[in-house]
This record gives structure tokens, sequence and C-alpha cells, in this order.
């Protein structure tokens, strides 16, 4: 294989590698350190950011795993980025609004899971575009 080619993609799973990461470092912070922080009405919208971070990391994970397998396509790239991003906006306004309480970062999770929506429809144009006949 193309050393440049792995090296990208090398750069895509350390990437996920660190979302992966950071999905179970700050689970158990939310397991074993928040719940004595925040009140029992917070606790689930944390939860509810972790498990989405956990879902994206994994499907980022199986983008990557696709393109190195069928060849990185714009859509895959699109789908990759969309899902990170969808992470960062979604999952962390959850982290922030639960530890803050401030309602202001709700306003940024819907952005986030619009993000989420077209990483999977990139996903799925990708897809069939990997699996096409040459």
């Amino acid at each position: 294989m193309n050393p440049v080619k792995n090296q990208s993609y090398s750069n895509y799973l350390l990437t996920s590698a660190i979302f992966g990461f950071l999905a179970v470092a700050i689970g158990a912070f939310g397991a074993h350190a928040l719940k004595g922080i925040v009140g029992p009405e917070r606790m689930p919208i944390f939860e509810t950011g972790n498990r989405y971070h956990f879902y994206h990391t994994i499907v980022s994970l199986l983008v990557v795993i696709l393109a190195i397998q069928k060849g990185m396509n714009r859509y895959l790239k699109l789908s990759y980025f969309a899902f990170i991003i969808g992470i960062l906006l979604f999952s962390f306004s959850l982290y922030t609004l639960a530890i803050s309480g401030i309602k202001i970062f709700g306003a940024i999770t819907p952005f986030g899971g619009a993000s989420f929506l077209l990483g999977w429809i990139f996903l799925g144009l990708g897809t069939f575009q990997s699996f096409e006949e040459p």
C-alpha cells in the first residue's frame, strides 16, 4: 500500500482514537465525579452527550476502515468530518450544559444533531459510491 495513502488514513485513525479516549475519560468523569456536582435532573443530559459521542466515534472508525478497504471518496470524507463536527457541537454542548447549567449551550446542540444527520447521509452516498462497479 502507498505510504502517503497510509499516512493520511493514520491521521483519521489518530483523530478517532483521540475522540474515543475522550469519550471514555469524559464518561468516567460523569460516572464518578460529576454525580456529586450536578443534580439528578442534569445527569441524563450529560449521559446523552456521552452516548452520542461514543456512537459517532465508533462510526468514524468504521468510515476510515471502509476508506482503507475501498478508497476514500469525497462522500466518505464529508461523512467523517460531519461526525467529528457533530461530536464537537452536539456532545460537547451537552457536556457544557450539564456541568454549567447555562441553557444557551443547548442552542448549539441541534447544529451538532444536523451534522450527525448529514454524516449518515454522506456515509450512505459514500458507501454506494465505494461499491459501484468501476
